[in-house]
């Protein structure tokens, strides 16, 4: 009998140039956790300086203490684990809180769907509070797996923790564009905010170039604060179209521009492209938090701009855009019938 050759499948994953950690620098932001006044200004100098030019920075003493952090890794590897029925049984909501299994996100028309799965939970907000009450979209309370009560303990507690960062990076950017450091507070005073525990299983190799970790793109809001493990994986593209690694360092955060603040600062800001493909062999981890300003917020370029007539982006709320950007992204938000 004749015996069919096996195909073998071609090794391939979408691949990224190594650079120097220096490209996308470390920003030490200890004056600005601080509040010292000349520290704050340099600091923020630094940050605009990477935002117009890759859209990316690292900082460096940021206040959040280490077994914060390592607790919530901890807890997130909890509940990973936990059996698929306990997952969900807190699968996502409306309003963008709870679990997303494998195949919930796809980034643009035409994409595979993402390979990982992810817990998301936003600003703790009771069903009387006055805009849940009246079904203002993407608020309201969280939800948490009954099976794993130490992750409200931890998670929780985190993302207070990166709110307050996010105040601080904000000071030194609204410095850095020569308006008061307490430009952007108020505007983020009660920010829609999604914190999100992520979970990247090993990516086979013979899935091809075309899968991702998380497909090529842009986010959608303010400033995003990622915290991810030593693995590897997250590429962001470069000025000269070149996709290239964001490397792990212990102890930092990643700080990227969003599609808003972009639009916020005139375009001055970059909102980079950036993807994640884990070659690692074993399963990732990364906690992000979408610091994005308050849902009724409205973002002006004119805000930032000492003649306003050079405004290239018309207002938009914040709510509105992020809503339309979700719609698109989620599966679970699709029309049904």
């Amino acid at each position: 009998m004749m015996m069919r050759r096996q195909e073998k499948h071609p090794m391939a994953y979408a691949t990224a140039k190594q650079i120097a950690v220096s490209e996308i620098p470390v920003i030490d932001i200890a004056a600005l956790v601080a509040g010292d006044a000349a520290g704050s200004e340099a600091a923020g100098r630094a940050m605009r300086e990477a935002s117009e030019r890759i859209g990316f920075f690292y900082v460096a003493n940021h206040g959040i203490p280490q077994a914060l952090i390592d607790g919530v890794f901890a807890r997130a590897r909890d509940f990973f684990a936990l059996p698929e029925d306990a997952k969900a049984s807190v699968k996502v909501n409306k309003r963008h809180r709870g679990w997303i299994g494998h195949g919930g996100a796809k980034m643009y028309t035409g994409a595979k769907v993402d390979l990982k799965e992810s817990f998301v939970f936003g600003l703790e907000l009771p069903e009387d509070d006055p805009d849940v009450a009246v079904g203002t979209p993407l608020m309201g309370p969280n939800q948490w797996p009954e099976a794993l009560p130490a992750l409200q303990e931890t998670v929780y507690p985190y993302y207070e923790a990166v709110l307050g960062l996010g105040q601080s990076v904000l000071r030194g950017l609204a410095l850095s564009l020569g308006r008061d450091a307490g430009f952007f507070a108020q505007r983020f005073a009660r920010p829609l905010a999604r914190g999100s525990l992520i979970w990247y299983p090993p990516q086979p190799p013979d899935l091809g170039q075309d899968q991702f970790g998380v497909a090529p793109h842009t986010d959608y809001g303010g400033l995003t604060f990622l915290y991810q493990d030593m693995t590897g994986g997250l590429q962001v593209r470069s000025a000269s179209g070149d996709w290239v690694m964001a490397h792990p360092i212990e102890g930092t955060f990643v700080v990227n521009i969003g599609d808003l603040m972009h639009r916020w600062t005139n375009d001055r800001f970059h909102s980079n492209p950036h993807r994640v493909v884990n070659t690692s062999g074993h399963a990732r981890q990364s906690i992000a938090v979408f610091y994005d300003p308050g849902f009724h917020t409205v973002v002006d370029p004119r805000d930032l701009l000492d003649d306003p007539g050079q405004a290239k982006h018309p207002p938009v709320a914040c709510g509105e855009w992020v809503v339309g950007r979700f719609d698109k992204a989620f599966r679970y938000r699709a029309p049904t019938g």
